[in-house]
């Protein structure tokens, strides 16, 4: 969401890398009762303000953006704007490219309903890598309905980051995914996104 100027040297020495830092938006009361989200539009519930200010917090004293790229669904820009404000940044930029994944006939349903209605769609759920054991071919499965597979909606969203790239940050990388330890100890984990911390 966030590209920051500070720019590390690669090993040639010649060239300079941009930090970019992927937020996960704040709590909504969709996430709090774990129904399925994908590109609906609820707002953020108050647990979601008060974990976007945590965050935004963070990055004004960590990471200093100089950008912010955020999904144009309300929860998402909501969680940019505080962050944007918090960290003084004017460069804000929100785009549909950076949606949630299309979820389809799935949307509005619990969780746990959605799973035993399409339980094909939930193998393999974690975007970033294929666990020992899981099935590779799970990240192809399409929703039906013109629904996107975990592929589909990676492709979309660094095809959106590197052409961010080519015109103003340089290469980029990802050095680490799912840090909420700025959520630690003031109970978000234990209590949001229906008390599953690991989704927080």
């Amino acid at each position: 969401m966030s590209p920051t100027p500070a720019a590390a040297p690669s090993a040639s020495g010649d060239e300079e890398f941009t930090e970019v830092v992927v937020v996960r938006h704040g709590e909504t009361s969709w996430n709090a009762s774990r129904i399925v989200q994908g590109q609906m539009d609820p707002e953020l519930n108050e647990i979601g303000r008060q974990q976007a200010v945590v965050v935004a917090h963070r990055l004004s004293k960590e990471a200093e953006p100089a950008a912010i790229y955020s999904s144009d669904l309300k929860h998402a820009a909501e969680t940019a704007e505080i962050i944007a404000k918090v960290c003084d940044v004017s460069n804000l930029v929100l785009n549909e490219a950076l949606r949630e994944r299309h979820m389809r006939y799935l949307q509005g349903l619990k969780w746990d309903d959605a799973v035993n209605k399409n339980p094909d769609v939930f193998r393999g759920f974690d975007i970033f890598r294929i666990t020992e054991g899981s099935d590779p071919d799970s990240r192809n499965q399409e929703i039906p309905g013109d629904g996107e597979s975990l592929n589909q909606l990676t492709e979309r969203c660094v095809s959106y980051l590197n052409k961010i790239a080519q015109e103003h940050i340089g290469q980029w990388i990802l050095e680490r995914c799912g840090d909420v330890s700025h959520l630690d100890g003031n109970g978000f984990l234990e209590n949001s996104f229906g008390g599953d911390g690991p989704s927080a």
